[in-house]
């Protein structure tokens, strides 16, 4: 099924010659890259396969889904209306699969507009600056790592470090007109609870969620991406402020590799093919500012082994708006959201936010540095207090600043909030300097 498009096939067919791994080879029949064909199965069904390649007057095609059935000499039949997404407002408060399949058990879905699949970015010019702050709900984000409305974010963390966490409650604390969420190659068992727990029945109203678990096709996990996005830029088109997240940007990387080493790409990085590093800014570009709505965009970034110089991490920083780093000593010190704000930026943040808020948010990041590269030499009791005026203020504010980072899932904060909270702790760091010998 693509999209609800009806499409007539082609006069020209052609027959599977080859196939390796997840590869197959047509020869007779012509199209065009990123075009669909249709692989007719002994018993009449058909496997849909979108062309990656051309290989000494082959096509190489890559399947969407499971091949059982396809034999060597079947009908490959080109067919018309491919990279298509349907989409309209029906589409919320549904869960759709990769190809835009409902999977909730609710109504067909009969969409009036369809959009590229593949669409292009926004002209620089066009883009609308970032210039207004985004609220989040979740305090140390609002004031020390800022975010604006059209802001592309990472969200850099290994495993079991609350990253799931963090986005469930920026999901539900943050203002959106509509929130599109991209669960892309993650366990099948999360989807459920994403949807029940984390969004909820209100969270749902304004959702629209995407799913390609690990377990679905390569390109069906791509295809998840591409429409996640083209739903947002469409609600975009129409004036509304739209956030995407997209768990996980690592996946979708993943998932593209594996396209690339089938098609014979050479592997330049870690086994990563050069594909992945031109499609990464081809995706992250489709999100931002528009004369008519906005898409703030949260990716996941998953740090394996915790190296955060792995390919796509080092990739995904040099294209992204900011990150934000969770790390695992800090939830290892039962801190949560564990947030190292020494490591975290956002870039937007100079330009969204005034200059008091500004000095505080760098007074108290300069403070939480100090104390962290001295922290070995503090408890072991190697450091002799009044030996530096700024590690005996950061030593006397460690525990404030660790306190106002901390936040429980269901607690929501304000901007309002987050700010008065921020002025506080700077007074009180301020009180501790005047108040040491």
């Amino acid at each position: 099924m693509i999209d609800n498009i009806v499409t007539p096939p082609l006069q020209e067919e052609g027959i599977l010659v080859r196939m390796i791994g997840l590869k197959l080879e047509a020869v007779g029949c012509r199209a065009a890259i990123g075009g669909r064909c249709k692989i007719l199965c002994e018993d009449g069904d058909y496997v849909e396969a979108e062309v990656v390649g051309f290989a000494e007057g082959s096509l190489l095609l890559m399947p969407e889904g499971n091949l059982r059935g396809v034999k060597l000499g079947a009908r490959v039949i080109p067919v018309e209306g491919g990279g298509k997404v349907a989409v309209d407002e029906q589409l919320l408060g549904r869960v759709i699969d990769g190809a835009g399949k409902p999977i909730d058990g609710g109504a067909a879905l009969k969409s009036l507009h369809h959009v590229a699949l593949r669409g292009g970015s926004i002209n620089p010019l066009d883009r609308t600056p970032i210039r207004e702050p985004l609220d989040v709900g979740v305090r140390a984000i609002n004031s020390l790592l800022t975010l604006g409305k059209g802001q592309r974010l990472g969200l850099f963390a290994g495993s079991g470090v609350g990253k799931s966490t963090l986005l469930g409650m920026m999901t539900r604390h943050t203002e959106a007109d509509v929130i599109v969420v991209a669960l892309v190659g993650e366990r099948g068992r999360e989807v459920r609870e994403f949807v029940e727990d984390i969004l909820g029945t209100e969270g749902m109203r304004k959702a629209i969620v995407v799913v390609t678990p690990a377990d679905d096709a390569p390109l069906m996990r791509v295809h998840g991406a591409w429409r996640a996005t083209a739903i947002a830029e469409f609600f975009r088109d129409r004036g509304k402020n739209v956030l995407l997240l997209m768990d996980s940007l690592t996946r979708f990387a993943q998932a593209q590799r594996e396209i690339g080493l089938a098609i014979g790409e050479p592997p330049v990085s870690k086994g990563y093919t050069p594909s992945v590093f031109s499609l990464l800014p081809m995706l992250v570009e489709r999100a931002g500012n528009s004369p008519k709505g906005s898409i703030t965009a949260v990716y996941t970034v998953l740090v394996e082994g915790d190296d955060h110089n792995d390919p796509v991490a080092d990739a995904a920083r040099a294209i992204l708006d900011g990150h934000i780093v969770l790390s695992r000593d800090v939830a290892d010190s039962g801190l949560f959201p564990a947030i190292d704000i020494d490591r975290s930026i956002s870039r937007a943040m100079v330009n969204i936010v005034d200059g008091e808020h500004l000095r505080a948010a760098r007074e108290i990041k300069s403070l939480y540095a100090s104390y962290q590269s001295n922290r070995d030499l503090i408890n072991i009791g190697a450091y002799q207090k009044g030996s530096d005026e700024q590690i005996d203020r950061a030593v006397a504010m460690a525990p404030a600043i660790r306190e106002f980072i901390r936040q429980t899932e269901a607690e929501k904060m304000s901007m309002a909030e987050s700010l008065s909270t921020l002025s506080a702790l700077v007074e009180q760091g301020h009180r501790a300097m005047k108040a040491s010998p």
